[in-house]
């Protein structure tokens, strides 16, 4: 019976320690930051265990580890992935199915993605320059117009700022990069300004071994807080999949242009002696000329990863067994013709100031009779009673045979959980995909 490790207590951690325990015989041992019912009691029900620690310590985890017998181990969140886990479990010959740091670098360091880009050729990079004082990025924003404002390193998923969105105009982006600069969000990397890309996101995750990549079906993400796309940046309200692996408003071409950047971007890192393994994450945008790249990430996005992995056919313990060996290509994996949609539900006050931890409540009976799954995040159990947290707190998953009606039991199940909590309800709803679909129609000229 094989033992599997994993770092990290999140919603999406939650996902993947579900899907990995699907594979009989898995025990699952987990270390966390804080506990996660959902994770603890898949380690309790597999024979496994669990603790809590500091995350980002790879000593402290491979310490841990130690008489377990470990047979292989993912690391997820981006913060470990940059604190180097991965390697700090390599190196203490555990089998890890997850980037080193220096792999991860494609997310924790926005200009080395772009460079690494412009450097071999690869498409879809828009118009960019790296800054890290503030002369001349008043004259660059004037040049290119509409921008993004990117710290370069990690800031959850809530640093980039983009005009028409976060911005209201070009005095906003100039003072938003003063700020980045002055004030070192992200780090101390500086920023970069790019070119504001113009069309519908989407999300293209893809298991890699370091020269085999099979990639997912597409995702997409709601970053906005609030309904029709308003309000600030979040780590994401949630997200939906069609049944098959485009999304509405994607044309086949879309996805073979995602996939063969993704491709190439793996390539690239070869050549420069990186190995990439684990799973990377292409956030990019559809537009009028094809496909650019917003982002890459070295981890399953969340909510992203709950969406694909209730999708997957295939064990995903068999999977990280042989993105670990770099035998990617020996395993067939597959994906279920269903749709999914999924909500987070968040604390009052969030994403700006989340009210104190409260008591949140579920309705089993509810949530049995919705269809509807759950991932815990960001919650503490104390004394068999689990409460809300600061940042978002359960991911309700619904699966069906179309996004509408898994739209439908998403929402019901979202009723299943009392407490201080709200969710954005208009994610997976056919009002806001018909707007996604004429936005697209629009910019093609169709």
């Amino acid at each position: 019976m094989p033992n599997f490790l994993l770092i990290g207590n999140g919603a999406r951690e939650h996902a993947i320690a579900q899907a990995v325990c699907k594979k009989a015989g898995v025990k699952l041992f987990a270390y966390m930051n804080a506990k996660n019912p959902g994770i603890m009691k898949l380690c309790l029900s597999s024979g496994g265990e669990f603790t809590i620690g500091d995350i980002e310590n790879g000593p402290e985890i491979v310490e841990w580890t130690k008489g377990k017998k470990i047979d292989l181990a993912f690391a997820s969140p981006d913060a470990v992935l940059a604190a180097g886990v991965g390697g700090e479990l390599e190196n203490a010959q555990i089998r890890c199915a997850s980037p080193t740091r220096f792999a991860s670098r494609i997310e924790w360091d926005k200009k080395y993605l772009r460079d690494l880009m412009q450097r071999h050729s690869i498409e879809g990079c828009p118009e960019y320059k790296h800054f890290t004082s503030t002369k001349g990025v008043d004259e660059f924003i004037d040049k290119l117009g509409e921008v993004a404002i990117k710290p370069v390193g990690l800031t959850g998923g809530k640093g980039v700022k983009v005009m028409g969105f976060q911005l209201a105009d070009i005095k906003e982006a100039k003072k938003y990069a003063r700020d980045v600069l002055v004030n070192s969000i992200g780090g101390e990397g500086g920023l970069i300004v790019e070119k504001k890309l113009e069309g519908e996101e989407f999300t293209l995750m893809a298991f890699c071994d370091g020269k085999t990549l099979v990639a997912m079906p597409c995702v997409q993400d709601h970053k906005q807080a609030y309904n029709e796309d308003m309000g600030p940046n979040t780590g994401g309200m949630g997200s939906y999949t069609d049944n098959t692996k485009l999304l509405p408003f994607m044309k086949n071409s879309d996805y073979e242009q995602a996939q063969k950047i993704m491709e190439n971007i793996m390539e690239a890192l070869l050549k420069e002696e990186v190995v990439f393994k684990g799973v990377m994450y292409g956030q990019f945008m559809a537009g009028k000329e094809g496909v650019q790249v917003i982002e890459t990430n070295a981890r399953f996005g969340d909510p992203e990863a709950m969406n694909v992995l209730a999708l997957l056919k295939a064990s995903l313990y068999d999977v990280f067994d042989k993105i670990a060996d770099a035998k990617l290509s020996e395993i067939e994996i597959d994906w279920e013709t269903s749709a999914t949609v999924v909500k987070y539900l968040v604390p009052n006050g969030y994403p700006e100031k989340s009210v104190a931890a409260e008591e949140i409540y579920v309705d089993s009976d509810v949530l049995k009779d919705s269809g509807a799954q759950i991932y815990f995040a960001s919650v503490e159990k104390k004394e068999g009673k689990i409460y809300s947290g600061k940042s978002r707190s359960v991911a309700v998953l619904g699966k069906a045979d179309t996004i509408s009606n898994a739209e439908k039991i998403a929402e019901v199940g979202c009723t299943a959980l009392t407490g201080p909590l709200w969710h954005r309800g208009d994610i997976g709803t056919a009002e806001l995909i018909e707007k996604r679909i004429a936005h697209m129609k629009q910019l093609r000229g169709e």
